[in-house]
C-alpha cells in the first residue's frame, strides 16, 4: 500500500476534488469497481483497505492491497473503457470518495494547475506498478530458469 497516491496535489487541489465527490461506504465484500464494466469515476479510499482482484478461469487473483488515500478507477478513467479489474472492500465497512469523471474533466479546463498535478501524481502511480510488476516478472523467469537447470 501506499502507492497509489496522489501525492503532487496541493491543500487547495483537495479542497476542488472533495467539493465534487459523494462519500460512499461498501461492506466487506462489496465490489467498489466491477471488471469489465465502464469506469464513470474515480475513487479515493478514505477508510478501511480494499483489494484489487483480477477475475481468470473460476477464480480470483489478488493483485494489490489499497488502503486510506489511495486512487482506485484510474485506468478506466485514462482509457475512458471498461475497468480491467475489481476492486473488493476488504474490510467490514470501507468509506470512499467518488468523483465523477466528467466532473473531474471539467475542473481540469477551469484548473489546469489541477490538471496537471493530477496526472503527473498518475504517470508516478502507473511508473511504480510497471516496476513492480517487472521486479516480479523478472523473479519469476529466474525462478523457472532455475527449476528448468
Amino acid at each position: 500500500m501506499g502507492g497509489n497516491r496522489l501525492q503532487y496535489l496541493t491543500a487547495n487541489d483537495w479542497v476542488l476534488v472533495q467539493a465534487k465527490a459523494s462519500r460512499r461506504t461498501f461492506k466487506l465484500g462489496d465490489e467498489i469497481i466491477r471488471q469489465g464494466e465502464c469506469g464513470n469515476s474515480i475513487y479515493i479510499i478514505r477508510r478501511g483497505e480494499a483489494s484489487v482482484e483480477l477475475a481468470g478461469s473460476g477464480s480470483r487473483t489478488i493483485v494489490a492491497s489499497l488502503g486510506p488515500d489511495d486512487i482506485c478507477g484510474e485506468i478506466s478513467f485514462l482509457e475512458q473503457g471498461k475497468a480491467t479489474a475489481a476492486v473488493i472492500a476488504s474490510e467490514e465497512e470501507v468509506e470512499v470518495d467518488e468523483v465523477e469523471a466528467r466532473e473531474l474533466r471539467a475542473m481540469f479546463i477551469a484548473f489546469p494547475g489541477l490538471a496537471s498535478r493530477f496526472y503527473l501524481s498518475l504517470a508516478v502511480i502507473l511508473a511504480q506498478r510497471l516496476r513492480a510488476t517487472s521486479k516480479e516478472l523478472a523473479r519469476e523467469m529466474s525462478l523457472r530458469d532455475r527449476r528448468d537447470q
